[in-house]
């Protein structure tokens, strides 16, 4: 299993429904939280061994209505 982030900077007014649609549509998205900053938002995404990062976030993050802009953050090792 692999964790990833993806930063997500949405249209004006957009990211509370942003976040409703990632969490209701998308099922390896586990969080989505609201941020200052550049950024409007933050998703933590786990994704199978393997798996395609880039077709996961182009195909099912940048497709949801009112997102503008991500940048994703590739994991390596959680520290308890």
């Amino acid at each position: 299993m692999q964790t990833i982030f993806i930063m997500v900077k949405c249209e004006l007014g957009k990211a509370y429904a942003v976040a409703d649609k990632a969490v209701e549509t998308v099922e390896r998205i586990s969080e989505v939280y609201s941020t200052s900053g550049q950024y409007d938002l933050l998703m933590k995404c786990y994704l199978q061994d393997g798996d395609d990062i880039g077709h996961f976030v182009t195909q099912h993050v940048q497709t949801i209505p009112g997102v503008k802009d991500t940048f994703t953050l590739i994991t390596f090792k959680a520290f308890s």
